[in-house]
């Protein structure tokens, strides 16, 4: 049996603050807050999009690597969140929506 939800994605960069915040940190304690199931970040190596390249130099530092958190949940659930997320989030990244189908 499968079951209907929402695959939430939002894309951003590892260096991006807000008020001095790790944006990655104020996204996941909104979402722990909300009660969500469960949220994974994912690091990327390589990407660019409208603010610029994110690259990943292996030489001991990381450089502002793109982040790709992921969040699959009910619609009841994240569709309350997206203006938060949205004041959270700014300019700052990229936010998607898509249905999914969970077994």
């Amino acid at each position: 049996m499968r079951m209907k939800m929402w695959d939430l994605t939002i894309r951003i960069k590892r260096n991006d603050e807000v008020g001095g915040k790790r944006l990655q940190v104020l996204i996941m304690d909104c979402l722990n807050k909300a009660g969500i199931a469960g949220a994974t970040v994912w690091t990327g190596v390589n990407g660019f999009g409208k603010r610029g390249k994110s690259t990943l130099h292996i030489e001991g530092i990381s450089v502002n690597m793109p982040l790709i958190i992921e969040v699959i949940d009910t619609q009841e659930k994240l569709e309350p969140l997206l203006p938060e997320l949205k004041m959270i989030i700014g300019d700052d990244g990229l936010v998607t929506i898509q249905e999914t189908y969970v077994i």
